[in-house]
């Protein structure tokens, strides 16, 4: 009966192609979470044109990308990107090693998948378990190999080209963001010749820059801040509900300049190679995490009274959080309040950001106008005794004694 009065015809809402599209959150450097707003017209154009050209779609192709719908790729491309141009995709929920580790060969066998896209993460978890359990099944569906959320390292790269894709699929290292709502820096299959850990080019109407400290921009082979020139169509519009922080986040830096955040280096060939987080940031098996935050979490507990984090490299996560931590007076460093520290972190900010090393730092490395020198933090963290030129600490006994505290099986 209710039915049965309704029209057959259901008019879409017009919207005008800057009418907000979606709001994501990502971790801000102040620990703050930005939502980042992207809008209908330039973001679905932008997903839409990467999709096509960065994985060579055609309507035959079954792509799968292994990502959550939840964070940008999902978004991007699960959602929006394939959806519109009516892309046959497959969706997976689950773990890579689950039932076993060979799940993902036997998914790309049983769907005939010709473009798959996963983290480097996920490739290096596989790594560990040898080249036979990819070798139980053909592959031979696949056409292109796709990489997304941190830079992918050389070795991770030869074993996912060589084991996976049998040296005859081209790999695509995409860098890009949340903001920047498609893919800025990558190959295109076939057509870019390939550098392993390099995410080559920049995607079509993105102009890239690396600038020095100065804001002066550097040409030729260079290392600096990776920043772009113009606008492109997935640019994000706006931090929701605040515009002022989209425009000191992003603009204030180097005006003139979208600024990433990350750092970057190119070659002699013009290849751009992404260095990491320029500003305290981890990225932990794809997602970024705030040094700032950890270290507000860990000084929330009444025993700790100064905290400093920086990353260590971790063979299966990228990056994994080491911790300093100098503890109030009369207060002793155990098991159980590492145990305590731990779960405190867990739980303010979630189970990603659960530290992997917490040294007891009985003084942190300081400049004379009071800043931690993180450069030195990561050195020690790494048990590396090549400090650079630390002439700017007020006190330099301290470093001897955080190396001596410095946890054991943490190289």
């Amino acid at each position: 009966i209710l039915l049965s009065g309704v029209s057959e015809e259901c008019e879409p809402e017009w919207c005008d192609s800057e009418d907000p599209l979606f709001i994501l959150y990502t971790s801000g450097s102040t620990g703050k979470p930005k939502g980042v707003l992207h809008t209908i017209g330039g973001y679905m154009l932008y997903v839409a044109t990467t999709f096509k050209l960065v994985f060579d779609y055609h309507p035959e192709d079954v792509y799968w990308c292994t990502a959550d719908i939840g964070w940008i790729t999902g978004h991007s491309y699960i959602t929006y990107g394939p959806l519109a141009n009516g892309a046959t995709s497959v969706l997976f929920e689950g773990l890579p090693t689950y039932p076993d580790v060979s799940r993902m060969w036997e998914i790309v066998d049983k769907y005939q998948v010709t473009k798959f896209y996963t983290a480097p993460t996920a490739i290096r978890l596989l790594m560990k378990y040898g080249s036979e359990p990819v070798q139980k099944y053909k592959r031979d569906s696949l056409k292109v190999l796709g990489t997304v959320g941190e830079p992918i390292n050389p070795e991770a790269w030869q074993w996912y080209y060589s084991v996976v894709g049998e040296k005859r699929c081209p790999v695509v290292d995409t860098f890009w963001q949340t903001e920047t709502g498609g893919h800025v820096l990558t190959p295109l299959p076939a057509a870019t010749p390939m550098k392993p850990g390099s995410a080559t080019f920049p995607f079509f109407g993105v102009v890239p820059a690396i600038l020095n400290e100065s804001g002066e921009e550097l040409e030729g082979p260079s290392e600096g801040y990776l920043v772009f020139k113009q606008p492109w169509p997935g640019v994000m519009r706006t931090v929701f509900g605040n515009h002022q922080r989209f425009e000191t986040t992003y603009f204030e830096q180097f005006p003139g300049y979208y600024v990433t955040g990350d750092g970057c280096c190119r070659d002699k060939d013009g290849y751009y190679w992404i260095t990491g987080r320029i500003d305290d940031m981890l990225n932990v098996s794809g997602h970024l995490l705030s040094t700032a935050e950890v270290e507000s979490a860990l000084v929330e507990h009444e025993a700790v009274v100064e905290a400093a984090v920086v990353s260590r490299p971790h063979p299966v996560k990228g990056e994994s959080l080491y911790c300093f931590v100098t503890l109030t007076e009369g207060v002793s460093f155990s098991r159980t309040l590492e145990a305590q520290l731990k779960k405190q972190v867990r739980e303010k900010i979630g189970a990603i950001a659960t530290p992997d090393f917490i040294q007891n730092a009985p003084g942190l490395p300081k400049t004379r106008s009071g800043k931690i020198m993180r450069r030195v933090l990561r050195k020690i963290a790494r048990n590396e005794r090549d400090l650079g030129d630390v002439s700017t600490l007020a006190d330099s006994s301290v470093i001897e004694l955080l190396f001596q505290n410095h946890c054991c099986g943490a190289m």
